[in-house]
């Protein structure tokens, strides 16, 4: 199957228009490219329920808080361009930061309070970077259904907050986030991480394991699950921990008591790469 590669914005609508009145269902996977296969569930999931599906590719450089690592960003439009053919879409929209940013942008999407803590304090403006952009690629595609996933649990529940706040016409869908076999979450990240580093990852999923247990096993005092995932990741002193904390899932709020469902989240240095994940909790009943 051959995908359609589309690097302007006025393309992409015409081209979708005809789509949507010949009433076919869109479906949008907002990506950075250096596609792996946790993208792919969202392509595959988004073909089996869509009848055309776009992926975005696009590094967008106001969501970086640092100019290295922006330009550290893997990019690979080759290789990600036969990936979305062989997982079922039909278009790839990659504009350059000239078509998606022609003047300098005064107008920016802020979503509040759900970005207090975990990445919010350390990465300033990350979020805003994230909602504005998903807002254009909302508006520009037009879908009905948009897909992401759960590693970036925060990020999603920063655009579903905002899609229900701004009464935009999408369902957002989260797909579970996909791990390697040793547990390391996929992300385009992971290709810069050395064959040591690599290793010494997968602490980062053991520890919150660990902390997944203990919420299991009854313990309500949120300081304690953060200890046990904590004293794991202090087992490797190659690892740097940013945060690690217990939420709830809709507004990513610490908790100090647990009495219902929790997401323990985390952000550790590997090195010079940044790791995120987390686990959605469930005490016992």
């Amino acid at each position: 199957m051959s995908v359609e590669l589309i690097p302007s914005i006025g393309r992409l609508r015409e081209r979708l228009s005809s789509a949507r009145r010949a009433g076919v269902t869109i479906g949008l996977v907002p990506t950075m490219g250096a596609l792996h296969e946790g993208h792919g569930c969202l392509v595959e999931q988004a073909a089996g329920e869509c009848g055309l599906v776009v992926v975005s590719i696009f590094v967008n450089p106001i969501q970086f808080n640092q100019a290295e690592d922006f330009a550290r960003y893997p990019r690979t439009i080759e290789a990600d361009l036969a990936f979305c053919a062989e997982r079922g879409a039909q278009i790839v929209f990659a504009p350059s930061a000239e078509e998606m940013y022609p003047a300098p942008l005064r107008s920016f999407v802020e979503v509040t309070r759900l970005t207090d803590h975990l990445c919010g304090p350390f990465r300033p403006g990350h979020f805003r970077g994230v909602a504005t952009i998903v807002m254009k690629l909302l508006q520009i595609v037009q879908p009905d259904r948009a897909y992401f996933g759960e590693k970036d649990a925060q990020q999603l529940a920063v655009i579903r907050r905002m899609v229900s706040d701004l009464n935009v016409p999408v369902e957002i869908l989260g797909v579970p986030t996909v791990r390697e076999p040793d547990g390391l979450a996929m992300s385009s990240r992971n290709r810069l991480l050395n064959a040591e580093e690599r290793r010494i990852a997968t602490t980062l999923y053991r520890a919150l394991q660990a902390a997944e247990r203990a919420v299991a096993a009854g313990v309500t005092d949120a300081e304690a699950v953060r200890e046990a995932a904590l004293s794991m990741l202090r087992e490797q002193p190659q690892i740097r921990v940013e945060y690690l904390e217990v939420v709830e899932p809709d507004e990513m709020q610490p908790v100090g008591r647990i009495d219902g469902p929790v997401r323990v989240a985390a952000a550790v240095w590997v090195g010079s790469t940044r790791l995120i994940d987390n686990i959605l909790s469930m005490p016992p009943h």
